[in-house]
């Protein structure tokens, strides 16, 4: 393409070059300022503005005059590659700071808005799933507690899945479900799928409270290990971040997965201690449960909110490990996947 299709006056070209152009709507600035960018191929656009770093290295002016043309302008662009093993651009995620918290508000208004209860969603999902396994798996199957009413043992446990499992069905479909806004606009895709997973800690806080009065109700104080609550709370976050990016990324290609989504979230609820106690587990194969990092988590989370059980630190350890792993993992596959979401969506 000729230089006359991407710039029409040499005072464009001039505004191009001192300022660095990072996203189309900095393009669409200089129309604002009456400088008109005529003749220019939208591809090219998203070409330029699908790379983070683009700037005008020279210009040579053709000062031979002709019957067309007074004078040729020859920009030289130069799109740059990242460099370094760098996988998160925080400086990056900082300039666009305004944007993850516009799509973390929204997701908790489009949540909330227009519903009959309200805030109530958040405690009425944990709560009654603690009601039927109550009844089932407590009082029908005599399924034991460590000691503990069944209903609070359920409950700690639930909350916690609850979020979970919240968070890994919204960053999956996170980019799906944004597919204009990815489509039009260069900003730092990471954004997307970590809204849900920050959106739901909301609801955890609020079922959380009623965890507090049950724990007065059922006269459950915590221990010390509290303080870890935490720590167990970013492993949380950290593992559904690492599942969510990678099964968002696989959604965008691939769009049956999200038929599969609750049905493994399903499975998954079932293989970690939630109805039950991981003390039925036996001895031998506890380290190798704790593979699944919820078992650490929930586990954690009984031990420091409910007192009545030793402190899992080998589970919460080994889960820890899973989680980190699995975070990573999921961040670079999401990364490898990336360059490809404005075609495959």
């Amino acid at each position: 393409m000729s230089a006359a299709n991407l710039y029409s006056a040499s005072s464009v070209y001039s505004a191009v070059k001192k300022k660095k152009v990072n996203n189309l709507c900095a393009l669409r600035g200089l129309r604002g300022k009456k400088m008109l960018l005529k003749h220019i191929n939208l591809s090219v656009l998203r070409a330029l503005c699908a790379c983070p770093t683009i700037f005008v290295a020279g210009v040579k002016k053709n000062t031979k005059m002709n019957n067309t043309n007074s004078n040729t302008i020859k920009p030289l662009i130069h799109i740059k590659p990242k460099k370094g093993w760098q996988v998160i651009d925080f400086k990056e995620l900082r300039q666009y700071r305004d944007l993850f918290y516009f799509l973390v508000t929204r997701d908790i208004k489009v949540k909330y808005k227009q519903t009959v209860l309200g805030g109530l969603w958040a405690i009425i999902q944990p709560f009654f799933s603690m009601v039927v396994f109550t009844l089932f798996f407590g009082k029908l199957a005599k399924i034991p507690s460590d000691g503990i009413p069944y209903p609070i043992f359920n409950y700690t446990a639930m909350i916690a899945w609850t979020y979970f499992a919240t968070s890994i069905t919204g960053s999956s479909n996170s980019l799906v479900g944004n597919t204009n806004l990815i489509s039009k606009v260069y900003f730092p895709r990471l954004i997307i799928p970590l809204s849900p997973v920050l959106a739901g800690l909301l609801d955890f806080f609020i079922a959380f409270v009623v965890l507090i009065g049950m724990m007065f109700y059922f006269h459950l104080h915590p221990t010390v290990m509290i303080l870890l609550t935490p720590f167990l709370v970013l492993l949380m976050m950290l593992t559904s971040s690492g599942i969510g990016m990678f099964l968002a990324a696989l959604n965008a290609k691939y769009r049956d997965i999200k038929f599969t989504i609750p049905f493994l979230v399903q499975l998954w609820m079932f293989a970690s201690p939630i109805v039950y106690p991981a003390s039925m587990i036996p001895e031998k194969y506890r380290l190798i449960y704790a593979l699944n990092p919820m078992t650490g988590i929930v586990e954690g989370f009984r031990s420091a909110l409910l007192g009545k059980m030793a402190f899992p630190t080998s589970m919460i350890l080994i889960s820890a490990v899973v989680s980190i792993i699995i975070f990573i993992c999921g961040l670079f596959y999401f990364k490898q996947m990336e360059r490809h979401f404005a075609d495959i969506i």
